[in-house]
């Protein structure tokens, strides 16, 4: 534990560093963090920074005791991470949720155990270190994708394209369609924009688009939210992803 003021925790991060460029400050695959106070929780019940979805990039300026770690350069999936791990230190492993059973609508109270949570497996050995690329041949078109880890700066691309789609038309949701944009880099080898985009608009068939997501999905590293369901009225099991919200990184807040 470092010399500071405050106590801070190292955490080991899903992706083991393994992604990012030689020299980068996270390539070690953890990260320093340090426990969060009352002050940090100031910022979750600030009304402005709420609203304009700036509090959880402000916690995490305040907590990363590395200064040189870039927040927009972060991968998801240690993001995830992170947050897990913030709410583990600062409040313990349990995790009070309501979960709305699918087969009665029975709302069940459950406590989950962040403790249990693990990362997916990924075998680092089959990937070359340092490259941030996945491959995967698409069953029905035969093309061969070329997709990618996404990072904070990717994540404000998509959610600004979004908005700027919201504007134009209030036709459904482009969500999927937007993101895959962003995630694909490459088909057949050609990392071409334009025609990764026209591919995805008008070529991509939906059982390949399944197909892709559900890859992507089951073989790239991450943490896994699932945890095992069993309704308390009708009893009911499934596995379910844990819901994630501002009360995950502060129990006590009231909407």
């Amino acid at each position: 534990m470092a010399e500071n003021k405050y106590p801070t925790d190292i955490i080991p991060l899903p992706t083991k560093g393994w992604f990012y460029p030689e020299g980068h400050p996270l390539a070690s695959g953890e990260i320093e963090l340090k426990q969060m106070t009352a002050k940090e929780e100031d910022i979750l019940a600030n009304p402005q920074l709420r609203k304009n979805g700036k509090f959880l990039e402000k916690l995490l300026e305040c907590l990363i005791v590395d200064k040189t770690i870039k927040q927009e350069e972060i991968l998801v999936p240690d993001k995830n991470a992170i947050f897990v791990s913030i709410r583990r230190l600062a409040y313990g492993d349990e995790y009070p949720i309501v979960v709305t059973c699918p087969a009665c609508s029975d709302q069940n109270k459950v406590a989950v155990n962040l403790g249990t949570v693990e990362n997916k497996p990924f075998n680092f050995d089959n990937h070359k270190k340092r490259d941030n690329s996945f491959t995967f041949k698409l069953p029905n078109s035969g093309v061969e994708v070329t997709y990618k880890l996404l990072n904070q700066i990717d994540e404000k691309n998509v959610e600004t394209e979004l908005t700027q789609l919201k504007k134009i038309s209030a036709e459904a949701s482009r969500e999927l369609t937007t993101r895959l944009k962003w995630v694909i880099i490459a088909l057949d080898g050609n990392p071409d924009k334009g025609a990764i985009r026209k591919f995805v608009d008008e070529q991509l068939l939906a059982k390949d688009s399944l197909a892709l997501r559900k890859h992507m999905r089951e073989t790239t590293p991450d943490i896994d939210f699932a945890f095992d369901f069993k309704c308390n009225n009708c009893g009911h099991e499934r596995r379910t992803d844990i819901p994630m919200g501002i009360s995950f990184l502060w129990p006590d807040f009231e909407s």
